[in-house]
């Protein structure tokens, strides 16, 4: 596949392909989450290795958790903080998280809503998507979208100029925490969001 337009991504993405386009960490390798086997297929990814669901906004990403009400309220203050941002929560799934995201472990699901308006915008029309870097299984993250184009012929990757990536992610992988109920938070991964419990 070639370079796309927006318009042609979300497109594809809704129809169900693998695309990939920026966000404000490192670009992201996406599709449906009832299509998450494509990413790991395509990356070559370990079964145990969940990806992530995100989201245009929080709240089309709070029907894809459960917990109890004081739960809810806690994590939607910690994302009222940090999100839109590079900070995933990692919390307890709802049924509408289809297995395929995390197909060893399907109890917990990460979600993050970018700071990043085209990621945002392209999800704002898609749904949430499920996501991970756009790279190969253990190799370095790829951070062009040409680049990505080329190890990925068979994903849709977003066209963009180079000043349009440069000024859109940081290359700082996002900050993942999860929650562990009576014990609160844990962190999982230190990225570009500092916390403190």
């Amino acid at each position: 596949m070639s370079l796309v337009s927006i318009e042609f991504l979300i497109e594809g993405a809704i129809s169900g392909n693998l695309v990939s386009f920026p966000t404000d960490t490192v670009p992201a390798l996406a599709a449906r989450p009832d299509r998450a086997d494509l990413i790991f297929q395509a990356k070559g990814r370990s079964q145990d290795k969940p990806v992530i669901l995100m989201g245009a906004n929080a709240k089309y990403l709070w029907p894809y958790v459960c917990g109890s009400d004081e739960e809810l309220q806690l994590w939607q203050g910690v994302a009222k903080e940090h999100w839109p941002g590079p900070l995933t929560l990692v919390l307890p799934a709802s049924v509408m998280v289809p297995r395929v995201m995390n197909p060893v472990e399907g109890t917990t699901i990460g979600v993050r809503v970018p700071n990043c308006d085209i990621a945002r915008e392209i999800m704002a029309k898609t749904g949430p998507l499920a996501t991970t870097s756009a790279n190969f299984s253990g190799q370095p993250t790829l951070e062009g979208m040409v680049e990505i184009n080329s190890q990925f012929p068979d994903v849709l990757v977003l066209s963009l100029s180079q000043s349009q990536e440069m000024m859109l992610a940081s290359g700082v992988p996002s900050t993942i925490v999860k929650w562990n109920g009576i014990a609160g938070w844990e962190i999982l991964r230190q990225g570009a969001v500092k916390l403190k419990f």
